[in-house]
């Protein structure tokens, strides 16, 4: 299954250049540079997708606020930050029953994001960028840690595909230092004019059982704003140790980003 994960990761992220057709770079693919004022699209990078970290990074000054919604009542928020040139820093908190009846309402603690784009990628080339993310999934509180693991240390490549606003995404994450054990993921998605963007991820993979398939869409509202619609862990099924359901998981999400 590794050898198998790395050579699809290699074959995404060293696109043919007959696939890989050039175009001008849009704010997710050269942060900063003054050519982004001339993309032809109008909407902000996309940072991620549904779960999976992409190359892209808001500009310097620029800010993203994202919510989402998901099972048993349960927020997520995170704040992103560009706060010098390539880097953007940001937070994020899981509370969880915050919604409906249940109670009594749960935070976790405050995660930390952390993403250094060092390379804007060419025309067969992907942009680059590390990372850290430090926030999970489905808090088992009796064990003191999420069901679904954070995704820690990562390197995301990020390139057009074949067709102009389809986006390819691969990369590696050690979310866990003491065992050294290292994930993939693999993600696409299609921008449509501007209006709606699909989403499709095989995330955690290192072996078949435990990885993800994630499917979901994303509306804009406006240029700045956009809600999305996701179906996470498509396929799974059984419970976890606290006994949540490792099946289907529906989220809603709402994100904005501006610039100060």
């Amino acid at each position: 299954m590794r050898k198998l994960l790395l050579l699809a990761a290699a074959l995404l992220l060293a696109s043919s250049p007959v696939l890989a057709k050039p175009r001008k770079p849009a704010r997710s693919e050269k942060a900063g540079d003054s050519a982004a004022k001339e993309s032809d699209s109008l909407v902000e990078p996309d940072t991620s997708l549904i779960d999976v970290p992409s190359a892209g990074i808001l500009d310097v000054g620029g800010f993203a606020t994202q919510t989402r919604f998901f099972s048993q009542g349960g927020v997520m928020e995170w704040l992103n930050f560009g706060v010098v040139h390539r880097v953007n820093l940001g937070a994020s908190m899981n509370v969880d029953k915050l919604i409906g009846t249940s109670s009594p309402v749960q935070l976790t603690r405050p995660d930390l994001q952390l993403k250094y784009r060092f390379y804007d990628g060419e025309k067969i080339i992907p942009a680059l960028a590390l990372g850290f993310d430090g926030q999970g999934y489905l808090y088992n509180r009796p064990d003191k840690r999420y069901n679904q693991r954070q995704r820690g240390l990562y390197l995301a490549g990020s390139q057009e595909i074949g067709l102009p606003g389809l986006m390819g995404h691969a990369g590696v994450n050690i979310s866990d230092f003491d065992t050294n054990a290292v994930f993939g993921f693999l993600a696409a998605n299609l921008n449509v004019q501007d209006k709606v963007t699909f989403m499709a991820e095989w995330d955690n993979i290192s072996n078949y059982s435990d990885s993800r398939i994630n499917l979901g869409f994303k509306v804009y509202v406006t240029p700045n704003a956009h809600i999305g619609f996701a179906a996470r862990g498509v396929g799974q099924g059984g419970e976890y140790s606290n006994g949540v359901s490792r099946g289907p998981e529906r989220v809603f999400q709402f994100k904005y980003s501006a610039n100060f």
